[in-house]
């Protein structure tokens, strides 16, 4: 052999020495040696933020402490989760307006000072919304800004629901008795002719000192529920699916729907949490209203302990759904490993036994193998007797609007109801 192919084979063994000495050390003592640029640092832990819609907020908060205390591991790295509450409307302003600090087209977080990096330790991971729609009005606007979508529709960190409600009337049984006795079925025409009884109660053929009919509706700028509840009254006075902003700004239907927020109580109008409020105030929160189906489901029990009248739930002809899609944030202001701990967090509430225990918080599952009625916990089995329904009994959907009727909506009410 020849000296070059000495010092050629030299060469060989003693890099295979080092490298063999390096990944030794390292297994040893869990270091680097020497910063060996073979090796690699990963983090023995990784902490996500999540935004959470009201409404899957108690459940996704339970189950996120669940998660958290099994220690649960990505890619060797336990995940903590951190659920941030906050309605659908308000994390929509908040994307728009970029508060939470998203990165400027081309700025890399490398780029970035100390200081810079530091503060995107606070930039949602990912978002759970009301609604889908949501997620694309979100995407819309940074993709206007950005030049690219930061939410997806297909591949592994698209948009998945990972759980299901819709809007349904609740109405005390007294009240709801005497509706259906005087004027029918309930829908928000009669809901309109009961808010616009001149004599009140007494005209409708109840109780005279119920006084006037009160409508229960969450307050549009606290709650993505109140602009649900009145698209769905467009959609009934015009007896379609889909709504724009020629509809609300029509000057009769306007009137129509003043004479129907008019009957609104202070309460509710200026209230997030209106299903929650009745049961605590009882019939001066309202008579009725239309409002999500698991907000009402949760608070049935309390409802009927303070008041013993409860409250009978029936399904409007437009149906207005939630979908509260689980949606990780595809931007570099977070990094794989965060966006694959949202994943694994995402698998975790789509789990069996996960959506079986969101029965007992009033939501419908997402995983298609797992029934309202799996189990005795479930809300919709409790309350069936008040007019649950496991399967809904109709299916036509409600369009989902976009942001111009979104802010017509807002404008109008802000204008001739919130005073």
């Amino acid at each position: 052999m020849n000296r070059t192919r000495w010092i050629f084979v030299s060469i060989i063994a003693a890099a295979l020495v080092i490298v063999t000495v390096a990944v030794a050390w390292r297994s040893l003592t869990g270091t680097d040696a020497g910063n060996n640029p073979l090796t690699v640092d990963r983090p023995a832990e990784v902490r996500i933020r999540i935004l959470t819609a009201l409404p899957v907020e108690p459940w996704v908060r339970t189950a996120a402490q669940e998660f958290n205390a099994a220690r649960r591991q990505v890619d060797g790295a336990i995940v903590t989760v951190d659920i941030v509450a906050m309605d659908g409307l308000t994390a929509l302003g908040r994307w728009d307006r970029n508060d939470f600090g998203a990165l400027a087209a081309g700025v890399r977080p490398e780029d970035l000072s100390t200081a810079e990096r530091a503060a995107l330790s606070d930039f949602p991971t990912a978002w759970i919304p009301d609604s889908r729609y949501l997620v694309e009005l979100a995407n819309a606007s940074y993709k206007g800004r950005l030049g690219r979508d930061v939410f997806l529709t297909d591949g592994q960190y698209r948009a998945r629901p990972v759980a299901i409600s819709l809007f349904t009337w609740g109405i005390y049984a007294s009240r709801a008795t005497v509706l259906e006795q005087d004027l029918g079925e309930i829908n928000w025409s009669t809901i309109h002719d009961a808010a616009t009884a001149r004599g009140g109660w007494r005209d409708l053929g109840g109780d005279p000192t119920w006084g006037y009919f009160k409508l229960a509706v969450p307050d549009p700028s606290k709650n993505v529920g109140g602009l649900a509840a009145m698209i769905a009254a467009a959609g009934a006075y015009y007896n379609r699916t889909d709504i724009g902003v020629a509809e609300i700004t029509d000057p009769e239907f306007q009137a129509w729907l003043a004479e129907l927020m008019n009957a609104v109580t202070n309460i509710s109008g200026g209230s997030a949490y209106t299903a929650e409020d009745f049961a605590l105030f009882g019939y001066s929160q309202g008579d009725g209203g239309q409002l999500l189906e698991s907000d009402l489901l949760q608070n049935m029990q309390g409802i009927l302990t303070r008041w013993e009248d409860p409250l009978r739930i029936y399904y409007p002809e437009f149906v207005t759904w939630f979908d509260f899609p689980f949606t990780v944030w595809v931007g570099p202001e977070t990094s794989a490993l965060e966006k694959n701990a949202a994943l694994e967090f995402q698998r975790y509430l789509l789990s069996q036994e996960q959506q079986e225990k969101a029965l007992a918080y009033g939501l419908r599952p997402a995983n298609p193998d797992v029934a309202v009625t799996a189990n005795e916990e479930s809300l919709f089995v409790k309350w069936a007797d008040q007019g649950v329904q496991p399967v809904v009994p109709r299916s036509t959907a409600m369009r989902s609007p976009d942001r111009d009727v979104l802010l017509a909506l807002l404008r109008w009410y802000d204008l001739n109801v919130s005073q």
